[in-house]
């Protein structure tokens, strides 16, 4: 992850890349939306090899997009992470806490609860 994220750095640094340089969150909206696509296709495909190149750029606009918050100061990617993990956690009470469920049914139940 570090290596991805030093690349993002170089990416939009001066000396970096005029295109990703001049992006914003809402000019990258049609790249999330057709890389989730595509991962998506390749996911009906049954195309594992396409798959993980697309999971990659899927992952490439998350850290993009957590990369120029990061820039102008409002969070970075641990805190995205950081807030996975702990909704994770929250939402899985019968994994991580003191609820159980004994099939999906029920898992769901208590996630569909605790969201």
């Amino acid at each position: 992850m570090y290596e991805l994220n030093h690349i993002l750095e170089t990416l939009l640094s001066p000396e970096g890349c005029p295109w990703d340089r001049e992006q914003t969150h809402e000019s990258l909206i049609p790249c999330m939306l057709e890389e989730a696509q595509e991962a998506i296709d390749a996911i009906k495909s049954k195309n594992m090899v396409n798959l993980q190149e697309e999971l990659g750029d899927v992952l490439l606009q998350v850290v993009f997009h957590a990369k120029l918050a990061e820039m102008a100061g409002i969070f970075t990617l641990k805190d995205v992470v950081r807030g996975l993990c702990d909704k994770l956690i929250r939402r899985h009470t019968h994994v991580f806490g003191d609820e159980k469920a004994s099939n999906a049914e029920e898992a769901l139940r208590i996630w569909q609860k605790n969201k």
